[in-house]
């Protein structure tokens, strides 16, 4: 084990604190910068796949965070009706790949932040430029300089260790869609989950642990928009007539909890990786949702760099490691995921009534099959 080695990693969210959870069990000295004036964040829930779990398990974490997740029950596509197009089979899923559970995305990073000590977390720092290259990295934030082994860019879309190790490279582009988050406290308990197409718009539910329900509405929209009278009657306005729960669930909403969000990702950049420095997470690949996968491809990030720190006692060498494992595989992740929303969000009828057509005549072992190639996935020995 390489002991005493220094990291700095830029940015607090999943994929920075996992990466920090795992390089301080390999013995590493971390220091995580945040620039948001505190640690946490306002979220809604996520679903995490096996291999997002099995990344958790490789940090020590798994048991904690299925403790406070839910798995899903019920899933698959309806219309906007409530007819169902696909039914999935959680139970055959749970079997050959392991279950999809829900957990509110606060609740995984403050279990994340639990794993470090507190004086590895520094918020309210802005960092400003990055030098990767030299027997040190120098990381140069508003507060002073930094130097390190290592420079774990895990600060999302918008990064700035992207911005400046990378100039050149493509900024984040609009998906075409936009998507309003809320978690809501439902009357009833919530019996189907899953996702319901219309036209142009889709909207999913999903049980979190503690019975409440998180549900987001996803319209094809221009980008930048805002409603005069309020989000969460916008979403009324949208989506009010379609198939229950959905109505009595949009009349318990608060307006204040409502998000609202453009759909953006990341063109695929030519490298994760340069000198001692890597990207990782949002920073990396940001990817549209249609898949589920952000958070859990941040996680298999982070777990798949400390092992291969691991494996190279040279940085480079392994950061050169690292993008050869991870740039193919989550790149091919992400543009499945922007293929799935860009179905999902034909909107002429024509469109509409093949693509329907087409989801309700393939087979539940197909559907199943595809899967694996993500689900499957295996942390490194």
């Amino acid at each position: 084990m390489n002991e005493r080695r220094t990291a700095v990693v830029v940015g607090g969210g999943i994929g920075g604190l996992a990466a920090a959870a795992a390089l301080a069990g390999r013995g590493w000295q971390v220091r995580v910068l945040e620039r948001a004036a505190e640690f946490g964040e306002v979220g809604a829930g996520l679903s995490l796949w096996a291999n997002g779990t099995r990344a958790l398990d490789t940090l020590g974490l798994g048991t904690a965070v299925r403790a406070h997740s839910a798995p899903e029950t019920e899933a698959g596509i309806r219309d906007r009706r409530g007819r169902w197009l696909a039914r999935t089979d959680t139970a055959e899923l749970a079997r050959r790949h392991g279950a999809v559970v829900m957990v509110h995305r606060a609740t995984l990073l403050d279990i994340l932040r639990e794993a470090l000590p507190q004086d590895a977390l520094r918020a309210g720092v802005a960092v400003t430029r990055v030098r990767a290259d030299g027997p040190q990295a120098e990381v140069v934030h508003d507060g002073g300089v930094m130097r390190a082994d290592l420079v774990v860019g895990a600060d999302g879309i918008r990064s700035a260790v992207r911005r400046s190790l990378w100039p050149d490279a493509p900024g984040p582009r609009y998906a075409g869609y936009t998507a309003w988050r809320t978690v809501v406290t439902p009357g009833r308990a919530l019996q189907a989950g899953g996702e319901s197409w219309g036209r142009g718009e889709r909207l999913g539910l999903a049980t979190l642990p503690d019975g409440r329900v998180y549900l987001y509405g996803v319209a094809s929209v221009p980008a930048g928009g805002r409603s005069a009278d309020g989000e969460l009657a916008e979403l009324r306005r949208r989506f009010g007539r379609w198939h229950d729960p959905i109505p009595a669930l949009l009349d318990a909403a608060v307006e204040e909890q409502v998000m609202r969000h453009d759909i953006v990702d990341l063109p695929p950049l030519a490298s994760f990786a340069t000198g001692r420095a890597a990207l990782l997470g949002d920073a990396a690949h940001a990817m549209t949702p249609n898949l589920g996968q952000g958070a859990n491809q941040a996680l298999e990030d982070a777990v798949t760099l400390a092992a291969l720190l691991d494996a190279h006692p040279h940085v480079p060498d392994a950061l050169a490691a690292y993008d050869r494992e991870r740039r193919p595989r989550t790149q091919k992740i992400a543009a499945r995921s922007r293929r799935i929303g860009a179905v999902a969000h034909w909107a002429s009828p024509p469109a509409v009534a093949v693509r329907d057509a087409a989801v309700r005549l393939t087979p539940a072992r197909s559907a199943l099959r595809a899967m694996a190639p993500v689900a499957g996935w295996r942390p490194p020995a």
